[in-house]
């Protein structure tokens, strides 16, 4: 018998709820007849905002109660933004669907400064990101770049309390808040290119669960999910992530997947590039992954590393 019932476990902050009422909505226009619920959760990271996430386990902190209800049964399926979700699932879990990516770029959000290169030397930039802060220290060496995390109204509320000049967010979160209009700049993918899975929503069940399987799959867009696949074997095999200034975008050139990486030390001086096009997303990711390490990027996830 078809299932008549979901449950999605989602964190309750704002973007969190508000990614969850999108896949919800979706999911009403294909089954209208479906119940579904929302189970909030407040997960580890969202408890230590004050701590950077590279000091605490990274990423996964986001993701890790939410699977805990998943495999206990008090949830169907967990939504995640994909580039907060760890390489390495549960056994019993997995990621069959990514929905259609939204915008994929950074943005610069200012009260003052409609560009970046419009702000001073020495104006104060926010981002909890290392992939934003090793990009902004090769544009613009001269600004002082300052760990900012929390949601993003708690960002937007310290940038207008007038602790920042100026914060990078991701255009995706914006636009699925209605914050669009706060937007003052987008950022090309030549000068800051995204993490990996920006911009994409993942949903995430288990493997068992065949019957949630069936209704969520009408939300999986097979061109998001090769190239977030391709993306995520980059970082799979460096092993890097979100504790890394690693950037890696994937996107589609015709029938093929055109794959770009990017990794920075900290300050931004050692910048390494690599690309390439193909059609299988797990090939190209180790191609341009085995390129950056061919040009050190061992070395440079070492140094940071032991930081």
């Amino acid at each position: 018998m078809p299932k008549t019932s979901l449950i999605i476990a989602t964190r309750e902050s704002p973007l969190a709820l508000a990614q969850a009422n999108w896949v919800k909505m979706e999911l009403l226009r294909h089954f209208k007849d479906l119940k579904i619920e929302l189970l909030g959760m407040t997960t580890s990271a969202d408890k230590m905002l004050d701590i950077p996430l590279m000091t605490v386990g990274g990423k996964g902190l986001f993701v890790k109660e939410l699977e805990e209800a998943l495999l206990d049964g008090r949830a169907d399926i967990a939504v995640h933004s994909m580039k907060d979700v760890p390489l390495q699932l549960p056994n019993k879990l997995h990621l069959p669907v990514i929905c259609e990516r939204a915008d994929a770029r950074d943005v610069w959000v200012s009260n003052d400064y409609p560009t970046m290169q419009s702000l001073a030397r020495g104006g104060v930039v926010g981002t909890s990101s290392l992939r934003r802060q090793s990009q902004l220290a090769t544009l613009r060496p001269d600004l002082k770049i300052v760990n900012l995390r929390g949601n993003v109204n708690t960002r937007l509320a310290h940038l207008d309390e007038g602790k920042f000049s100026a914060i990078i967010l991701a255009a995706a979160g914006l636009d699925r808040l209605g914050l669009a209009t706060r937007i003052k700049d987008y950022f090309s993918y030549t000068d800051m290119l995204p993490a990996a899975g920006q911009g994409a929503l993942g949903i995430e069940c288990r493997k068992e669960d065949i019957e949630t399987l069936a209704l969520i799959q009408k939300l999986n867009d097979v061109e998001t999910h090769q190239c977030v696949s391709a993306e995520r074997a980059v970082c799979r095999t460096l092993g890097g992530g979100c504790q890394s200034p690693l950037a890696v975008f994937a996107e589609m050139m015709g029938d093929e997947i055109y794959l770009r990486g990017l990794l920075a030390d900290l300050d931004g001086e050692t910048v390494l590039h690599a690309e390439e096009t193909g059609t299988d997303p797990e090939s190209l990711g180790l191609a341009v992954a085995n390129d950056l390490i061919s040009q050190g990027a061992k070395e440079i996830l070492h140094a940071i590393y032991r930081s």
